[in-house]
């Protein structure tokens, strides 16, 4: 069975035992029943205000219907509802256990603030970090200006979270749920590559870029331009580096998953040679390691997410 087969047989049997009704994707109920009339209904907690403006700032068109066409969210296969109901939970809590989760930071000893500083590493470095009391704790669809050339460079680089309350770094997640297994990967425009002032301390990630544009034909699951953005856009904020990025996956059994794995794990080595922290984990690590280790005070949201995406 393909990924996006097995992501949807499984999202349909939860809504089915949740005694939800499944719609087409149209606000005349056409095409494939896969999304849920109310959006609230694929959602572990209704969107909190801020979080939703958040959203509606965004260029995907996730929460609201339009030109007939229901919210990408209510889709049980976003990976918007997926993100939002790993998240927002957190976002007015001690953020610690999602970020531990992710392996972003160590579990701290008794409230000291520690973070990893190799990330993956046996032995890893770690050193004290303290927080941005002016800082947000979770932003959403966060927007990264790669360039003030907004002609050649209209649309920005929208990040899926953003926790940047911490010092030293700025931790920068993309999400990614069942488009890996259902759309092919673009490649990356030429502008990007003409202009040399991106790539003076990227040269690998340089020569990648310029193997995928204007085609890419490298890759079949992992969206590699749209981590180079990604990476530049933060670049552009954080010139010295003060950023990690992680690229938090929903794996499959079969093919499908083991060749993404493979495709990240290429990425990961060429995005480290250029000294940028990038780092992958599966949702259902995440969930697991929750579950297994912060379940108590958390029942209901544990249940949750692991009921439905493990």
């Amino acid at each position: 069975m393909k990924g996006i087969e097995i992501i949807k047989s499984k999202q349909q049997k939860w809504a089915t035992k949740k005694n939800l009704k499944l719609v087409g994707g149209t606000i005349s109920n056409k095409g494939e029943e896969i999304y849920l009339e109310n959006l609230a209904d694929n959602l572990f907690q209704p969107l909190a205000v801020d979080i939703l403006n958040q959203f509606e700032n965004g260029d995907g068109n996730e929460t609201s219907d339009s030109n007939g066409k229901l919210a990408k969210m209510k889709a049980l296969h976003s990976s918007s509802a997926l993100v939002v109901n790993a998240f927002q939970y957190w976002n007015k809590k001690d953020v610690y256990p999602i970020l531990y989760a992710c392996n972003l930071c160590s579990k701290y000893p008794s409230g000291i603030d520690m973070m990893k500083e190799n990330i993956g590493s046996h032995k890893p470095k770690i050193y004290s970090i303290t927080r941005n009391p002016k800082a947000k704790i979770i932003d959403f669809e966060v927007k990264f200006k790669i360039s003030d050339n907004t002609k050649s460079f209209p649309i920005q680089p929208n990040i899926d979270i953003v926790i940047g309350n911490f010092l030293p770094e700025v931790f920068a997640i993309e999400s990614k749920f069942a488009e890996p297994y259902r759309d092919k990967p673009k490649g990356i425009r030429k502008a990007y590559i003409d202009n040399k002032a991106f790539w003076t301390e990227l040269p690998e990630l340089y020569r990648l870029a310029q193997e995928i544009c204007p085609e890419n034909n490298r890759f079949q699951y992992l969206d590699a331009a749209q981590l180079i953005k990604h990476i530049l856009g933060l670049k552009a904020r954080y010139p010295d580096n003060g950023f990690r990025l992680l690229y938090l996956w929903y794996d499959v059994m079969g093919n499908d998953g083991a060749e993404h794995r493979k495709e990240i794990e290429e990425f990961e080595k060429i995005a480290n040679s250029n000294a940028i922290k990038f780092s992958h984990i599966t949702y259902q690590e995440v969930i697991k390691t929750l579950s297994d280790e912060f379940y108590k005070d958390n029942e209901s949201y544990c249940d949750y997410i692991t009921q439905r995406y493990i």
